[in-house]
């Protein structure tokens, strides 16, 4: 039995305490696992009979790193697999172990410790390269529970070509979660299941240190701290023949590490399969994360259409209550004017009701029209050059009779030389006269509405001015909204649909344009609109 006095020592700290320590960089367990496999593919191209020193955490496809060099090598190959008691870290491939008793906590391959000291890691049946089978030797050495190496990981190849050495390790500044099977539907679960994370999930959760080095004295320094290692873990264990005659023969064994120069081809090699492995990776990566992009994409487009749909149920109803209201009206007039003790102007009051409801009734369905085929109508191409002074007086032309009749005074102030803006025609023609018409139809007796017009930089501003009844400070986020009526004149008059200011606001979008409001109770409203000049 071995002295248990004995004590092992961390492999990083003996790698970074050589005259001519490795720098040391920060990693990624994908990062890791692709320079094993690089070192790995190189033996088995190369077919160089090799030794093998590694602990590597546990999981699938760590394993299968190990597996597939041994079914591939093409020439003989000795592994030596270190495994402490505790792999409190060994969740970094995404893993998850259920062992069913604490022996088997850190033993992968078998459920009885005492038969893994001298198991292989496969049965030589299956190491078959091509033209025969070669000699081989698989032995997995158990290290102590409290171990300086159980938050260290490493692949050490000798072979006569170079001895090389990846080696990482796990600050103790980063804590891994264990997964706890008895918690499973508990919701207490703190660690994935094995698949369930990503590399990128996995790299940012698990951060490692980690070193690589061809160096002859680095190599001989961590060789000497695996063999500590390894016979302090021999203390507790049972006697083993073929430890025993590792570490006998480990003089040999360092002797053969002891490589001056290592081959440039070798090297050469190296380097290219870990670009190679690199560029994979990145391709990887690249296309994860167009799918991510995608998923996105396709998600907000799934919220638009959820959106769109949201509102045209909205805007349905809204439309079958507006309609039902003036339909209430009309027949409850008619069924008035069908009373035999109707008197002449009670009469007459009702038929003015119905035709009023009527031209309602019309009014509300040519604003839907309109907003249904401007919504449908999304080619801002259709814009053209326009002068205001085109469309703008035979508009205000058109409403003096209306004003005149209600006694407002309607003016407009267009100068000729304003530079064109970029706008439909028809669309033009429909911002003026329905912001013309609100500035009438709210406006009482002697008041004034006015039309303004001026370059504003980039844009044409016309300024929509009237004396009326104003709108409350409240009202005014709204008023763009479909439907949304918060003015009433002083005549009692039918406000309308509510639809007028929304297909102004709509228009303007469509051309690039924009309209905001002023207003004051009792004081008027200023609507201005912003039009872009044409380019």
């Amino acid at each position: 039995m071995i002295s248990s006095s004995l004590h092992d020592v961390s492999l990083y700290e003996l790698a970074l305490s050589v005259d001519q320590p490795p720098h040391p960089l920060q990693l990624s367990p994908t990062t890791f696992k692709s320079i094993v496999t690089t070192f790995l593919d190189v033996l088995i191209e190369r077919q160089i009979p090799a030794t093998l020193l590694l602990k590597l955490p546990r999981g699938v496809i760590w394993q299968s790193e190990v597996d597939r060099y041994c079914k591939l090598a093409g020439s003989s190959y000795s592994i030596y697999s270190l495994h402490t008691h505790r792999e409190e870290d060994n969740k970094l491939d995404g893993g998850v172990a259920k062992p069913t008793t604490e022996s088997q906590a850190y033993y992968p391959l078998e459920s009885d410790p005492s038969a893994i000291a001298n198991s292989e890691l496969i049965d030589d049946s299956d190491v078959v390269s091509g033209t025969g089978v070669y000699p081989t030797q698989n032995l997995i050495l158990p290290l102590a529970p409290d171990s300086q190496l159980r938050r260290e990981y490493f692949l050490l190849i000798i072979c006569s070509e170079f001895s090389g050495l990846v080696l990482t390790h796990r600050p103790r500044s980063v804590r891994i979660n264990r997964y706890d099977p008895a918690a499973e539907g508990s919701g207490q679960i703190t660690m994935a299941k094995a698949g369930q994370l990503s590399d990128e999930e996995l790299d940012r959760k698990h951060p490692l240190l980690g070193l690589c080095s061809f160096d002859k004295v680095t190599i001989q320094r961590i060789l000497g701290g695996i063999q500590q290692a390894i016979r302090v873990g021999q203390v507790e264990q049972q006697p083993n023949p073929e430890t025993d005659e590792l570490l006998q023969n480990w003089d040999a064994l360092a002797n053969s590490a002891a490589i001056d120069t290592p081959n440039a081809l070798a090297l050469g090699q190296l380097l290219t399969r870990q670009i190679q492995h690199q560029e994979e990776i990145w391709h990887s990566s690249a296309a994860s994360r167009r799918q991510a992009e995608t998923a996105t994409a396709l998600q907000m487009e799934n919220e638009e259409l959820l959106n769109a749909i949201r509102l045209k149920d909205e805007f349905l109803k809204n439309v079958g209550q507006e309609l039902r209201t003036p339909l209430t009206t009309m027949k409850t007039a008619v069924t008035l004017l069908n009373s035999p003790n109707l008197k002449p102007a009670q009469r007459q009051k009702y038929m003015e009701l119905l035709t009023q409801e009527c031209d309602r009734q019309s009014a509300l369905i040519t604003s839907v029209l309109d907003l249904v085929q401007l919504e449908n109508t999304m080619d801002r191409n259709s814009t053209q050059p326009l002068r205001l002074n085109e469309i703008v007086p035979g508009v205000v032309s058109t409403y003096q009779p209306l004003a005149q009749e209600k006694g407002v005074m309607l003016a407009y102030t267009v100068p000729e030389d304003l530079p064109t803006v970029s706008c439909s025609s028809a669309w033009l023609r429909q911002i003026v006269i329905n912001l013309l018409h609100n500035g009438i139809k709210f406006t009482p007796k002697g008041g004034r509405v006015w039309v303004r017009a001026k370059q504003q930089g980039d844009y044409v501003q016309i300024e929509f001015q009237d004396t009326g009844i104003g709108i409350a400070s409240t009202d005014i986020p709204k008023i763009f909204d479909r439907f949304y009526k918060v003015r009433s004149s002083p005549s009692d008059e039918i406000s309308g649909a509510g639809l007028g200011l929304s297909i102004v606001q709509q228009l303007l979008l469509r051309c690039g344009g924009s309209i905001s409001v002023k207003s004051k109770p009792t004081e008027g409203s200023i609507f201005t609109v912003l039009l872009p000049l044409y380019h």
